[in-house]
């Protein structure tokens, strides 16, 4: 599932529940962050177990500064109310910068997040 943070009072909840999160700090100018949404949406069914909260970083600094966001796209990982650690390509790894290829990020949130 994919959602669009549309209120900055609503992210702390999201961040808060008992799902498998993947914020994805993005900007809607931002090229690679086009392409990752495009992954996104194409392996959004293959990973029902996994929510996608975008979070445009225009519309939300606070939020992108507060968690120390500097380059864009940047995904962050949550696993019941907790931040966990990307597994990409074996390596724990805390956030995922920059853009991947579907087969890979399907991989990797798959050994993320055990599913």
């Amino acid at each position: 599932m994919i959602k669009h943070l549309e209120n900055s009072l609503d992210f702390e909840e999201e961040l808060a529940s008992d799902k498998n999160l993947v914020v994805d700090f993005f900007a809607t100018w931002c090229g690679p962050c086009r392409m990752m949404g495009r992954v996104m949406e194409e392996i959004s069914d293959q990973v029902k177990d996994v929510t996608f909260l975008k979070v445009d970083t225009d519309k939300f600094p606070e939020i992108a500064s507060k968690y120390g966001v500097v380059s864009i796209p940047t995904l962050v990982a949550y696993k019941d109310g907790k931040r966990i650690n990307f597994k990409e390509k074996g390596e724990e790894t805390d956030i995922i910068l920059g853009a991947r290829d579907e087969e890979e990020f399907l991989t990797d949130l798959k050994d993320t997040f055990g599913i």
